[in-house]
């Protein structure tokens, strides 16, 4: 039996889609080896000439390519030159990583030239320069291309990594495909970074048959092929400076939204990018998967995106600094959004809409055989058994202040060894198989029923209330008045077994995200009529 074509999780502007991260990935490459080249060749031939120098040099740059790249971009994040997420830090990453093979290879090929070939060229009447451009520079060459290919292909597979911190690429589609436990959007992104290495390693392998190709001209030759090696390093290095210049921006009518990187996020995201695309002349940029809260937040902040949906709870805890309200508080959802909504307009310049109509709690969750066999029903019940359980949480819970230090606090729990930390769409599945035994889940996630997992009940009201609600920078919206009534059109319009019931379309049917979408607009334009 064959397996059916186009597979559930395809979508036709997928393709569409890839063809775009895949110019994105590209030019995050292209710009920094051209960078990189830039500054390795003049500090190469530098270090060849001082060699008490070259030890500290490369040591340097091998110290750069023992730090993780996931923390090299993390580290740039904080910069404040570098402009926060985006592009620019990714590009400054990348070209870190290349330099060491880069300046490895023209250091190694400059001191395998025979000093007796280096002598002969000043016995000729060569001077210092024409040595350099007529003999050495010429027998490094091979060594000097082999570091280069290395560095593309680092580069291409590290690049992956710069959609973590917004900067778009062909990891848009890995994060996703992870997010939403969807191996088909891995491969997307995963197979084209290949195809894109393999294809830049071989066309630079002909490049450097090109260029060492010996020609009976001699010594004009070697100089006008070192010149063509020059100024196409100089284009690239050109190139470089311009997409750091030009990358960054929008266009005028242009809206960008961003999500955090989990399914009913990524579903938020592409409502809201619909939303305005068919009700304004707008064209939107999609940012989604930018990481956890402190990262999008600062996107939204900083203007670099210009909305995207938040959660009360996690606002007025996490970025508002704020306690939980008291058990005893008349009508804390609504005391929690109104607050929120005037110290965002306060502290960030952000405007905070209505809820889209249901909250996201976070869900302590446990097996549902598990809680009939040990007659469990609250977070307190359970709490007598966890010294024996094993824990898996999302990396923002065990770090946020509404998460795991609180929670464990709050009702004494005590795990037979440290919570283990993984994505948060793996923790229900680790859970369902037995890897653990308690997770901190989200309450519209349709993995929950699917999977026969139970929510214990916050017999203790740790979690304070939250509600979904749009985000946009406030000057967003005076330039764009016509999205306020569009996005506040959303308001209530989703309950919480719509979310679970569109999540699990996603992650379960495998259904693309932004079919999921129309399809429920479509539905909601059928039940009351066009948007």
């Amino acid at each position: 039996m064959t397996s059916p074509w186009p597979p559930a999780w395809w979508d036709g502007a997928l393709a569409g889609e890839i063809i775009q991260r895949s110019g994105e990935h590209l030019l995050l490459v292209g710009t920094a080896i051209g960078l990189a080249l830039a500054i390795s060749l003049p500090v190469g031939l530098w270090i060849s000439r001082r060699p008490r120098w070259a030890g500290p040099v490369l040591a340097a740059a091998s110290t750069v390519q023992t730090i993780p790249s996931l923390a090299i971009f993390g580290l740039l994040l904080t910069v404040p030159l570098l402009g926060g997420i985006g592009t620019t830090p990714a590009i400054v990453a990348l070209t870190l990583y290349a330099l060491l093979p880069l300046l490895r290879g023209l250091a190694t090929g400059l001191a395998q030239v025979p000093p007796g070939l280096k002598e002969a060229g000043r016995a000729l009447g060569l001077s210092g320069r024409q040595v350099l451009l007529q003999v050495e520079l010429p027998l490094a060459l091979p060594s000097l291309m082999a570091g280069l290919r290395v560095a593309t292909v680092i580069g291409v597979g590290v690049a992956t990594i710069a959609a973590a911190i917004g900067a778009g690429g062909l990891g848009v589609f890995i994060f996703r495909g992870i997010a939403t436990v969807n191996n088909g959007l891995i491969l997307a992104g995963a197979l084209p970074a290949a195809a894109i290495a393999l294809i830049a390693d071989a066309g630079l392998g002909l490049l450097e048959q090109r260029l060492s190709q010996r020609r009976p001209q001699g010594r004009r030759s070697g100089r006008r092929r070192f010149l063509r090696l020059t100024w196409g390093l100089a284009g690239l290095a050109l190139g470089a400076l311009l997409a750091l210049r030009l990358l960054p921006t929008a266009g005028a009518g242009t809206v960008r939204i961003g999500s955090k990187s989990f399914t009913e996020q990524l579903i938020l995201g592409e409502l809201l990018a619909q939303q305005i695309e068919a009700t304004t002349p707008l064209k939107v940029r999609r940012d989604f998967g930018l990481g956890g809260t402190g990262l999008i937040h600062e996107a939204v902040r900083s203007g670099r995106i210009d909305g995207y949906v938040e959660y009360t709870g996690t606002a007025w805890t996490t970025l508002l600094d704020q306690p939980p309200p008291a058990p005893e508080t008349p009508n804390p959802g609504q005391r929690v959004f109104d607050e929120t909504r005037r110290l965002y307009a306060e502290r960030f310049g952000l405007t905070v809409f209505p809820s889209l109509g249901f909250e996201n709690s976070f869900a302590i969750l446990v097996r549902r055989a598990e809680a009939r066999r040990l007659g469990i029903a609250t977070i307190s019940d359970a709490a007598a058994h966890t010294p024996t359980w094993r824990a898996g949480f999302g990396y923002e819970f065990l770090n946020r202040p509404d998460g795991f230090a609180g929670l464990a606090r709050r009702y004494g729990l005590r795990f037979a060894q440290p919570p283990e930390a993984m994505d948060l769409g793996l923790t229900y599945r680790a859970l369902a198989e037995g890897r653990v035994d308690l997770i901190a889940g989200d309450t519209t996630n349709g993995l929950i029923p699917a999977l026969d997992l139970q929510q214990l009940r916050d017999d203790r009201h740790y979690f304070p209330p939250y509600d979904a609600v749009p985000v946009f920078h406030t000057a967003t919206l005076r330039r764009h008045p016509e999205l306020v009534p569009v996005v506040t059109a959303l308001a209530g319009r989703i309950p919480a077994t719509t979310m679970q019931r569109l999540n699990a379309q996603v992650d379960l049917d495998g259904l693309a995200i932004p079919e999921v979408v129309r399809r429920w607009r479509l539905q909601q334009a059928g039940a009351s009529g066009p948007d």
